[in-house]
């Protein structure tokens, strides 16, 4: 059985996921910060297991959401647990934002991600940057919280028909 669990913390099992994935098998150093201390950060459980994690938070110098630090334990990837937990923090990004409003989602995608995240409705938005020797790209959409369902029209298009 599969279940996810939203905190206003920074959970162990969430610390010790992105831990093992993104400082032990990718080589990061700065792993965790200050945007830790106030985001909301979500854990997926499968059985009771810690499967994936991310975390999500709002950035008021962009005025959009970010949703960053997804991961999937090793063992576990190939089951859909990143779509899922994606999909999860992207419904809780609409029960929190202005349901008058459509919200902007921005993350920032390792080069090698870039593709299942645009077949989650993510449109790329600017240039490749280096951060921690590893290809990143900013990427974004739009969601619709009043309809509590995700657009699939690019951020760009938004901004010219508003």
């Amino acid at each position: 059985m599969e279940k996810c669990e939203s905190h206003n913390y920074l959970p162990q099992d969430a610390a010790n996921i992105r831990k093992d994935v993104f400082m032990e098998e990718q080589g990061f150093f700065n792993e965790f910060d200050e945007i830790d201390k106030s985001a909301t950060h979500i854990i997926m459980y499968e059985n009771q297991n810690p499967v994936a994690t991310c975390r999500i938070y709002y950035c008021k110098s962009h005025k959009c959401y970010s949703i960053g630090r997804i991961a999937v334990v090793k063992m576990h990837r190939g089951k859909q647990y990143g779509a899922k937990i994606l999909s999860y923090a992207e419904k809780e990004i609409a029960k929190i934002a202005d349901s008058q409003q459509p919200a902007v989602i921005r993350l920032s995608a390792q080069k090698q991600a870039v593709g299942f995240y645009e077949k989650q409705g993510y449109h790329t938005a600017g240039n490749f940057y280096s951060d921690e020797n590893c290809l990143h790209i900013r990427m974004e959409k739009v969601i619709f919280p009043s309809r509590r369902e995700s657009s699939q029209i690019s951020v760009d298009d938004f901004y010219n028909n508003v």
